[in-house]
């Protein structure tokens, strides 16, 4: 399914590729460590594996259940990435003599709890992106400073459904009683790709009303996320706190007691609902906003280098398609 952006002009060319040199990812934690406790937070840097592949190599290491190992959420094998683990502070010993060519132990700290799932702020990020003229390298930076104040459609990229694509097909004959899944894990993770896709589509047809605007067009009756995680349905729409970036617009994840929305909102939210849905349901930011952008232009080389940081469950390669206004696939950015 295409995604389509805010800004509604030409295509812009450039290449990217996800690997180790061209494609950095560092974790930006929720909060700082207290430095004592009994847990050693870790943070490391791994090179060409899943966050699950390096959790694997610490547990078999240490001689303990993956289970163990906490950390906040899950970053991209063909990269460069930093992330931080925690696991009990009795196997600081062990850690001392860690070695493996693809994890390096950056440092290590106290605290007085394991990392939970989700619990990081975001995400920045350093990518290079090759064939930029100077043309090209002066429209990048300002269609990057635009989303930054009018915010970036928050779809799902194309990682999460699968390489070729193909998971959508399965997680929609699954939900239908067609295709039996027995493993948990793959079942939990085709019951999101379902959720995703209903997103995704809600979000292209909140955008294309928004298009002539170039920015978010709210309706009577959408869900909002205050600055203190609140879901709030509004009386009249919330105009000067969306602008002031205190009340975000939210679209469903479809599924059991999600908050919905109402009136205008929920006329176009209902096409993207399975209300059978048994599993949980959510409600997802439908715009973030990057943050703390630089790009630095290598004319001799035609090379441009964009840094930026999202918040947690937002996706580099969307920003990027926002700004080339063409969508990429995990073909497109795979340098053999």
């Amino acid at each position: 399914m295409d995604r389509v952006y805010l800004q509604n002009g030409e295509q812009l060319d450039f290449d990217f590729y996800q690997n180790e040199k061209d494609f950095i990812v560092d974790e930006i934690p929720l909060g700082e460590f207290k430095g004592r406790g009994n847990f050693i937070i870790i943070h490391v840097k791994k090179v060409e594996l899943t966050t699950w592949d390096m959790i694997a190599i610490f547990a078999d290491f240490l001689k303990i259940p993956a289970q163990k190992i906490g950390y906040a959420g899950l970053k991209d094998k063909h990269a460069t990435t930093t992330q931080y683990l925690s696991i009990e502070l009795k196997y600081e010993k062990d850690l001392k003599k860690f070695r493996h060519p693809q994890i390096k132990i950056l440092s290590t700290q106290k605290h007085n709890a394991s990392i939970q799932m989700g619990e990081l702020k975001g995400n920045r990020f350093s990518i290079n992106l090759f064939s930029v003229d100077d043309i090209k390298a002066g429209r990048i930076e300002k269609l990057a400073q635009k989303a930054q104040i009018n915010g970036l459609p928050n779809y799902f990229g194309y990682q999460r459904f699968g390489r070729d694509g193909d998971s959508i097909q399965q997680a929609k004959e699954m939900i239908a009683g067609e295709l039996h899944v027995a493993d948990t894990k793959l079942k939990k993770f085709l019951t999101s790709v379902y959720q995703s896709t209903f997103f995704n589509q809600w979000l292209k047809e909140r955008i294309n009303l928004s298009q002539e605007r170039a920015k978010f067009v709210l309706l009577e009756g959408d869900v909002y996320l205050s600055k203190d995680g609140k879901l709030i349905t509004p009386a009249q729409i919330p105009l000067k706190d969306f602008e002031a970036k205190k009340m975000i617009p939210t679209g469903l994840l479809c599924g059991r007691g999600a908050f919905r929305a109402r009136g205008e909102a929920r006329k176009i939210e209902k096409k993207y609902d399975d209300e059978f849905l048994v599993e949980k349901g959510l409600r997802r930011e439908a715009l973030v906003y990057p943050q703390d952008i630089v790009c630095n232009y290598n004319k001799g080389f035609g090379l441009l280098n964009i840094s930026f940081s999202l918040p947690k469950g937002s996706y580099a390669t969307v920003f990027l398609e926002s700004i080339a206004n063409k969508n990429f696939t995990a073909k497109d950015v795979k340098k053999d």
